[in-house]
This record gives C-alpha cells, sequence and structure tokens, in this order.
C-alpha cells in the first residue's frame, strides 16, 4: 500500500507536538528539582520519563514470551502517563502564565518555581487518586422509560442491566468485573445487555487472566446480550470473542435482532467502525428492524451514539450506546459534547428514549474526573 504523502506529514507533525510536550513538562519538572535542592542525572531522569512517555505506544510492541511482562508494565506506566501529560500541561501552561504576570511585573524568584511546581506536581497527585476513585467505584444510574406499547399478556415491567465499555485487559481485570458480576446480579434483571467494547482491543489479556470464568456468571432471567465495540474490531479478534462469548451463554449481535420471549425483541448493530470498509459494512436501521413486530417493543444497542433520527424513523423504542465515556476525564467532556448529539446521559428523541452510557471500565489510563465508572439499571414500563 502506496502511503500518501500527507499521511507522513500530519504524522511527523503529531510526533513533533508530542515530543515539545512531553519535554515541556520533563524540564518543568527538572527545573523544580533543581530548584528546591534535589539532585538528578540527566540520563537518570529523561532516559525512563521518555520510556514511561511512549510507553503506550512501546508495550504494544510485539516482544519475546520471557520479555512480554515488561511490555505490559510499559503500556501500563504510559497509560496513566496520558493523563498526567494532560493535566500537567494544563497545570504547567496556567503557572507559566502566572509567572509571565510577575516576570513582566514585580520578576520571578527561586521561590515561585518551588512553590507553583510544588503545587502542580501535588494537585497531580490528588487528581490521580481522586480520578482512580472515580473509575473504580462504579455507581447505578436509574432510569424508567414509559413504552407506550402494550404488553401483550407479558409482564408490564422489565429491568434490564446495562454495562457499556468494560475495557477488559491490561489495566481492567477480574478485580472490576467482579464488581460488575455483582452488582448486576443483585439487580435480578430481566435482561443483561453489553453495548460494545467488552474487551480493550486483544484478547489475549482476557484469556490469559480466565476473566471468561467471571463474566460467565452474570445471570438474567431472559439472557446476556452484547454487540461488537470499535476495540473489539481493532483487536482483530472477532470470531474468537465470539466464540468464547457464546460459551458463556452471552450472544453477540452482528446486525441480529432477536424475540424475547415472544414480548420484546432485543436489535445489535454491527460498530460504525465498519462502514470504513464501505457502505456495506453494516445493515441500516431499518433493515435491521424490518422483521420485527414493531407492535412489540424494540430495544437497540448500537455502540457509538449516532443516527438517532434513524433508528427512531426505524421504530425502536429504545437506543442504547456508550463509546463516549463521556470523555472519561476533565476537560474532555467538552469535545465530546460538541461531537456527539449526546455523549452521556438521557435524551428523548420523538417516541424513542436515547440512554447512552459513560461505561463502567476505562481505556487509556484508570483515571475518571467529570465521570464515574456506571452501570445502568433501566425499567420499561409498558401499557396494560
Amino acid at each position: 500500500m502506496k502511503v500518501q504523502p500527507r499521511f507522513i506529514v500530519l504524522v511527523s507533525l503529531l510526533l513533533t507536538v508530542y515530543a515539545a510536550i512531553n519535554f515541556y513538562i520533563g524540564w518543568h519538572i527538572t527545573e523544580w528539582s533543581a530548584a528546591v535542592g534535589l539532585g538528578y542525572s540527566p540520563y537518570g531522569f529523561w532516559i525512563p520519563f521518555a520510556l514511561i512517555a511512549y510507553g503506550f505506544v512501546l508495550g504494544r510492541i510485539p516482544l519475546p514470551d520471557p520479555l512480554r511482562p515488561i511490555g505490559r508494565l510499559l503500556k501500563v506506566a504510559g497509560s496513566i502517563y496520558i493523563f498526567v501529560m494532560e493535566i500537567g500541561l494544563l497545570l504547567f501552561l496556567l503557572a507559566d502564565a502566572v509567572r509571565l504576570a510577575l516576570w513582566l511585573t514585580t520578576g520571578v524568584s527561586n521561590g515561585y518555581i518551588v512553590v507553583s511546581g510544588s503545587v502542580v506536581l501535588g494537585l497531580i497527585a490528588v487528581l490521580l487518586l481522586v480520578g482512580s476513585r472515580n473509575a473504580w467505584s462504579p455507581v447505578i444510574r436509574s432510569h424508567e422509560l414509559q413504552i407506550d406499547k402494550f404488553a401483550d399478556g407479558g409482564p408490564t415491567e422489565w429491568t434490564i442491566a446495562v454495562a457499556s465499555d468494560i475495557h477488559l485487559g491490561n489495566l481492567v481485570g477480574r478485580k472490576h468485573l467482579h464488581r460488575l458480576v455483582e452488582r448486576m446480579n443483585a439487580m435480578e434483571p430481566d435482561l443483561i445487555l453489553l453495548p460494545g467494547d467488552v474487551i480493550d482491543d486483544s484478547i489475549e489479556p482476557y484469556l490469559r487472566n480466565r476473566m471468561g470464568e467471571v463474566l460467565g456468571r452474570l445471570q438474567a432471567k431472559h439472557g446476556v446480550y452484547a454487540v461488537l465495540g470499535n476495540h473489539e474490531y481493532y483487536g482483530g479478534h472477532i470470531d474468537r470473542y465470539a466464540e468464547e462469548m457464546k460459551s458463556l451463554g452471552i450472544r453477540v449481535l452482528q446486525d441480529e435482532t432477536v424475540e424475547i420471549d415472544g414480548k420484546l425483541y432485543v436489535a445489535g448493530r454491527k460498530d460504525k467502525t465498519v462502514e470504513a470498509s464501505g457502505p456495506d459494512g453494516r445493515l441500516a436501521v431499518r433493515e435491521l428492524l424490518q422483521a420485527a413486530d414493531l407492535r412489540k417493543p424494540v430495544v437497540l444497542m448500537d455502540h457509538q451514539p449516532t443516527q438517532f433520527a434513524k433508528a427512531a424513523e426505524a421504530g425502536a423504542d429504545v437506543l442504547l450506546s456508550g463509546h463516549t465515556h463521556r470523555g472519561q476525564f476533565w476537560p474532555n467532556h467538552l469535545f465530546t459534547r460538541r461531537l456527539f448529539e449526546l455523549d452521556w446521559g438521557y435524551m428523548r428523541k420523538d417516541a424513542m428514549h436515547v440512554v447512552v452510557s459513560s461505561g463502567f471500565g476505562s481505556w487509556g489510563p484508570p483515571i475518571r474526573l467529570g465521570s464515574r465508572s456506571e452501570i445502568i439499571r433501566l425499567k420499561l414500563v409498558l401499557r396494560e
């Protein structure tokens, strides 16, 4: 495949900007270290700093079996550093704005470097602790949705437990998964739905750590269903993943609609990622629901929160999505809010209810600020 010059220029620009940001942060750390009297070796600082700064990428390089733990450690350290880099950049820029104002008026003393550096590094440490708590302490958010359709002899209320973006991998593992299973099963749900990104790219850590033993304990009266997210596609193990889920009794819907006990439909779309392969990558919502009896409730899962109007027109009563993580940590939610019609929470689109979850797990750093690890509890209420 021929690489376009524009692509080379773009990648080079991004790498340059990334290197500049990290040099800026590293320089501030070394300046503060010198100001407080902490000695350091340039090589002893910059080499480990560079390994951590680029760890998220370096950790993805295939390594021989004996060296794989090193790769995983680099990826974990690099993941956490993504948060440190973003917050550190914002805080150091703010400190430098004050520094510039002082320099233009009274001058900058060594004391300011000590105080500002200490405040910034202290804030980063505090935000790491708070963000980690938010990521590992899930909350349950409840929504009662009135569906203007008759129960048709079935239950007038359905309890549905929903968890999107679990991201099982090297960072989110069995311990956090135990929390999910425990809380979902405690709801005694009629259905459990997983709207994509159950695994985080590679299926290898999921298999190595036998996470299926835990995930398979999910229990719902009418079964557990999932759809694919963009990260399942990124990992390239779709068939293996679907088989693993099937062995647990979890059905992965890939442009499929299933009827539940003759009373309700659950439909699952392939992720929007497949549209890159052409317009026939996945079914349109109208095609997906054409076999459903629209006199009965229809719950649609589509990982990325897009095409709300088309889903409403096709007859879906409830649309469940995730993907956005609500930006995961501040100030990223300012961008997700602009990118999506709804990046988190609930809205009504014509007669259709839309619920977008901020997700249960995390991508990259296991940090959340301005968002929480969450499980959704839906109560569908039908007409008698």
